[in-house]
């Protein structure tokens, strides 16, 4: 006769479902931590490299409609410098914000650029349909490096950096810009 086993004991196994749970739980933790870290450093900015600055002010790019526009001309001021794309939702849906701070703080020794990475053309195109106070200037695809100088390792839109009067960049953002944000860091009086 054959011995037929028997059915395993509902006790050896029941200790063991907390432990697997908690185990779980565990491993589900450590794998959050781990890509917040992650996330955080590769998609923080890096810090802007020393020429940054310098390089921003010895440019001259065309505006929209091939005038060029000299960067060095902005030096002494504080500038709140838009890297931004027509093609790009969040930076169109920053531009009516950007104007009226520009607008705002335009008396206060401030100024603001934007500058398009994308063709002169649609740059054009695009400011016949969303005015804008603030002066643009056309980078093309340039721009990008620009911006990487700046402390944008990925290359995203839009980005903004403010230079202080002497020189030093003071806020940098990747994505959509908010008015109080630029408040923070543009002169108060």
């Amino acid at each position: 006769m054959t011995a037929t086993p028997s059915p395993p004991s509902s006790t050896s196994s029941s200790p063991a479902k907390p432990r697997r749970v908690w185990g779980w739980i565990a491993a589900a933790v450590l794998a959050t931590l781990a890509g917040a870290i992650a996330g955080h450093f590769a998609f923080s900015p890096e810090p802007a490299s020393d020429q940054a600055v310098e390089a921003f002010f010895r440019a001259e790019l065309p505006d929209p409609t091939g005038t060029p526009v000299r960067l060095d001309t902005l030096r002494g001021k504080t500038v709140v410098v838009n890297f931004w794309a027509p093609w790009c939702g969040p930076c169109v849906e920053e531009m009516p914000d950007l104007t009226a701070l520009h607008q705002e703080y335009q008396a206060r020794n401030v100024e603001f650029i934007g500058i398009g990475i994308d063709s002169a053309a649609n740059i054009q195109q695009f400011t016949r349909k969303v005015p804008v106070s603030y002066p643009l200037a056309v980078a093309g695809f340039a721009g990008t490096e620009m911006s990487r100088a700046f402390g944008n390792a990925a290359g995203g839109l839009p980005y903004t950096v403010v230079i202080g009067e002497n020189g030093d960049v003071t806020m940098r953002k990747m994505g959509r810009v908010t008015p109080e944000e630029l408040r923070k860091a543009l002169p108060k009086g």
